[in-house]
Order: structure tokens, then C-alpha cells, then sequence
């Protein structure tokens, strides 16, 4: 068992590094996260600006642009853009992040950051913060614990701000082979919120205005499943015993279920706008503690 896991591929990690490279590539930016297509055209070429209104958005709903200095928290911080958009602003920021690739990127792209390597639940920090940021990273934590830790570390009327996709009542999971998106259910969201007594400040739902981003990251992908399957072609046509050592090496390292999902990704059109808009809600949210 124990070689079984140590040869299976780390398919998580391999599409990190995919989106880093191609991030930097379209937009010259590493940014992981979804664009506002609010008046853009969609378009790979206006994926960096997608990218940039967004985060312009953000900042101006959690009242981040307004020359007011905070003590920010980046929970889950990408590669290290949205802090230093924040740094310089005049922010301080922390940023918390698991993946030692993604801190490496943290500490290169913003590197008058505080970088902390570990996972939010298992962050302590004798610090108070103005603002406990979730920036597309809430998605990855249990909801009561994301919001009961972050709500310990808030300073005197500190606030959460999250930004985030969560599954919409009419998420399905057994359709999930055609599902996009991701997140919480919103009813066990909703369910946290008010278990803890947080305070909803203000909430916007933009979840049409971010879902092209899932059509464009599909462009990208059918482009390497073309690049794939033509290979393959040229492969079962005047090598086929390579072609078949390398399939088994496939069967080998991947399941079916991965390798079902992985062509799912490349060579199929199941990503939409639409059914991103059918599965998920996509809310930027500020909250506090009550009193």
C-alpha cells in the first residue's frame, strides 16, 4: 500500500504548477483566481484584466482601497499577487498557505509579507488582525472552523471578508462528472454563520460576472488535450508499441476515475458558464462579530 502512494501521481500538484505557468504566461501575473468579465470580452487575451477587476472589486467592497492602513491576514494566499496589491496599498500582511510551493511564490511576489507556511487550522499567532481574508481559499476548510479560528483572531471591530464559490441548492452530486466549481453548500454556510452569531455587513453575489473565467480555463485545456491527442495519432499510427507501454504506464499511475476526469477536462466541453451559474453561487461577503 505504502508504494502504491508514493508512485501515485500528485494530480493536484502537477495542475498548480499548470496554472502558475500558464497564468504567467496569458497575463504576466500569477494570479489563481477567477476574473470579473463585467463589459470584457471573453477572451484569453483579457484574462489579466478579467483578473485585475476583480481584485479591484474586492478591495473596493471590503474597503480596502480607501488609504486607511490594516493589519490584513491572507488566508490561503495564491502566489503572493493579492498581498502585494495590498502591500502596496500600505497594508500589513500576513499570509497563511500549505503548499511550500505556493509560500516560495508568496515570498518572491510579495516579499514584505509575512509568510506562513502551514494550514489555517493549525495557525496561532498572538497577533489581532483588521482583516481576516478568504480569498477563493474558504473552499478548502470546514466552514465552523474557517469561521470560528478567523473570528479569534480579529482585533476590536475586525472583520471576515470572504470571497468565494459555493454549491447553490440545485448542486447535484451525483452529476458531478458535468459539474463545475466548487465550495461549501451554501445552506451549510448560511448554517455556520448563524450557529456563531456573525454578522453579515454586506454581501454581493457576482456569480455571472466570474463564470466566463471556467470557459476560458477549458479553452486552455482543450488546446493541451489537442496537442495530446495528436501526438497519440502519430504514435498509434507509427509506433505502436510505444504508444502501448505508455498507455500502461497511465494505467499504471492514474485510476480510472482520474484518467475519466483528466479527459473529462481535455478533450470535453462539460466546463460552461452555464453550468457553472446552475451549480454554484458565488458571493463576496463581510462579516463581524456582533457588539
Amino acid at each position: 500500500m505504502a508504494r502504491r502512494s508514493r508512485n501515485r501521481i500528485d494530480s493536484r500538484a502537477v495542475g498548480l504548477d499548470i496554472a502558475l505557468a500558464a497564468a504567467r504566461f496569458l497575463t504576466g501575473r500569477e494570479n489563481l483566481h477567477y476574473g470579473l468579465w463585467d463589459g470584457l470580452e471573453i477572451n484569453a487575451g483579457n484574462l489579466g484584466r478579467a483578473q485585475e477587476a476583480y481584485t479591484a472589486r474586492l478591495f473596493a467592497f471590503a474597503g480596502l482601497d480607501d488609504g486607511r492602513p490594516r493589519r490584513i491576514l491572507d488566508i490561503g494566499g495564491g502566489a503572493g499577487e493579492t498581498a502585494r496589491k495590498l502591500l502596496a496599498l500600505g497594508h500589513e500582511v500576513e499570509i497563511v498557505i500549505p503548499s511550500e510551493v505556493l509560500a516560495a511564490r508568496c515570498r518572491e511576489n510579495a516579499p514584505a509579507a509575512r509568510v506562513h507556511e502551514c494550514r489555517f487550522e493549525d495557525f496561532a499567532s498572538d497577533t489581532r488582525f483588521d482583516i481576516c481574508l478568504f480569498s477563493e481559499s474558504f473552499q478548502y476548510i470546514p466552514p465552523r472552523i474557517a469561521l470560528e479560528k478567523a473570528a479569534g483572531l480579529l482585533a476590536e471591530k475586525g472583520e471576515i471578508v470572504i470571497s468565494d464559490c459555493f454549491r447553490s441548492p440545485d448542486y447535484r452530486k451525483e452529476n458531478e462528472e458535468v459539474v463545475v466549481g466548487g465550495g461549501h453548500r451554501i445552506e451549510r454556510y448560511r448554517e455556520a454563520l448563524a450557529d456563531l452569531g456573525l454578522e453579515v455587513l454586506a454581501e454581493e453575489d457576482i456569480t455571472r460576472a466570474v463564470a466566463p473565467s471556467v470557459e476560458i480555463e477549458q479553452d486552455f485545456y482543450n488546446v493541451i488535450g489537442f496537442a495530446i491527442g495528436r501526438i497519440d495519432r502519430e504514435l498509434r499510427e507509427k509506433k505502436p508499441w510505444l504508444r502501448g507501454s505508455l498507455a500502461a504506464l497511465l494505467r499504471l499511475f492514474i485510476d480510472e476515475r482520474r484518467r475519466r476526469r483528466l479527459d473529462q477536462r481535455l478533450n470535453q466541453r462539460t466546463r460552461t458558464a452555464e453550468n457553472f451559474i446552475r451549480n454554484n453561487i458565488y458571493l463576496m461577503t463581510r462579516l463581524r462579530l456582533p457588539g
